[in-house]
């Protein structure tokens, strides 16, 4: 198969290699729903050591910058309690966690969460992480731009390999809400 942006050597849809995903995401493309089908996802073999996104647009091509989303993990807090959630943003632009983030999760202070933590909670690699397969509770904000894009470039759960997910599947992944200004 063919990816439907990039020059991968390997590009599989993300059903067919379950085994390669870590157990949350696996899980949550096995029990995919809505518009777009799961076998429209795809997977892509990718080496960890350019799993970053300046290093990896540098050596599998400087156009999938533009298609490229990061998935970060904040926590809000307010009155001794602590609110998980993660954003999707294009790798072109940086989270407003103390602004718009911390106003929708109403929280006083709101910051990155530790590395430990969001591996910890997710399930996933740090460099890795992405927006399939995160509990089903958290908050999952996005910015229109990624939903606005054909396919979108993201994490895989593993520093080994990437997703190719159709942008209009973040709008309809558990607790997902379209959020303006989330990437400034």
């Amino acid at each position: 198969m063919r990816a439907p942006i990039g020059d991968f050597d390997t590009a599989v849809p993300a059903p067919d290699c379950l085994d390669e995903l870590t157990a949350p995401v696996a899980e949550a493309v096995r029990r995919w729903t809505g518009a777009v089908p799961a076998d429209r996802i795809v997977y892509v073999e990718t080496d960890p050591r350019w799993a970053d996104t300046a290093v990896f647009v540098e050596h599998y091509g400087r156009d999938l910058l533009g298609a490229s989303a990061n998935c970060v993990v904040v926590a809000g807090r307010r009155g001794g309690e602590t609110t998980l959630a993660a954003c999707l943003v294009l790798s072109t632009t940086k989270v407003d966690v103390n602004g718009v983030v911390r106003r929708r999760l109403g929280a006083r202070k709101a910051s990155f969460a530790s590395v430990d933590t969001a591996t910890g909670a997710t399930g996933m690699e740090y460099g890795g992480i992405t927006p399939i397969g995160l509990p089903r509770d958290w908050p999952l904000l996005v910015d229109p731009a990624v939903v606005d894009l054909p396919y979108v470039l993201v994490g895989s759960g593993r520093r080994r390999g990437k997703l190719l997910v159709p942008g209009e599947a973040f709008a309809e992944l558990p607790g997902a809400v379209v959020l303006e200004g989330l990437g400034v």
